[in-house]
């Protein structure tokens, strides 16, 4: 059986529980908190000398951290993932870009207005990090408008990837409202994802 260590509140994490529970594969949940210095223990940087969670034990003594590498490889033969090469790049395509041109701004701001322990002293920071996170909205909904998913029109782990802070963009500060095709896509991804809603 799968072990996660992992952090509720986190979309990092959320996104590998989403992956699990699609495919009903056993795991148990060992909850970190990054946020009191849990995951820079010795015992967890030995699981993950980068000091973040999400990490997957595979098997004891065998751990794979970062989320997008643990999704990819629980999807593998599996619906979330693809067969065909060129589908399988565009499924790291969005990854690259979830991590790369989405999180930066969007999960980043919903931690420092949300879940930082003294939000007001972050306002400015979050303020800024709010062109960047509509710029990958934008992004989004420009695909969104022509395909229901993001990959051969069917849920993949790009989905689950983008879903993960995209649905909780609104505690940054986001307004989804300006984009009709994402919020359609968020309501395709909760309808065969089951409970999807990761915790404020």
């Amino acid at each position: 059986m799968y072990r996660v260590y992992g952090m509720t509140t986190s979309g990092n994490c959320h996104k590998v529980r989403m992956t699990l529970d699609m495919l009903s594969l056993p795991y148990q949940w060992t909850e970190v908190d990054m946020l009191t210095g849990a995951t820079r223990t010795p015992e967890f940087l030995t699981m993950n000398p980068n000091g973040k969670a999400p990490v997957l034990e595979i098997e004891p003594g065998n751990y794979l951290p970062e989320s997008n590498a643990i999704i990819c490889y629980l999807a593998e033969g599996t619906r979330l993932m693809p067969p065909e090469r060129l589908a399988r790049a565009r499924v790291l395509q969005w990854l690259f870009f979830e991590q790369y041109s989405h999180e930066p701004y969007i999960a980043v701001a919903r931690f420092l207005r949300k879940l930082h322990p003294d939000p007001a002293s972050q306002r400015a920071l979050a303020d800024s990090k709010m062109d960047g996170g509509y710029r990958a909205l934008k992004v989004m909904e420009g695909h969104l408008l022509h395909a229901p998913f993001f990959v051969n029109e069917r849920l993949s782990v790009a989905d689950v990837a983008l879903y993960a802070y995209t649905h909780a963009a609104a505690d940054g500060g986001f307004d989804l409202e300006r984009f009709p095709a994402v919020r359609g896509w968020l309501d395709r991804v909760a309808s065969q994802a089951g409970s999807s809603t990761m915790p404020a």
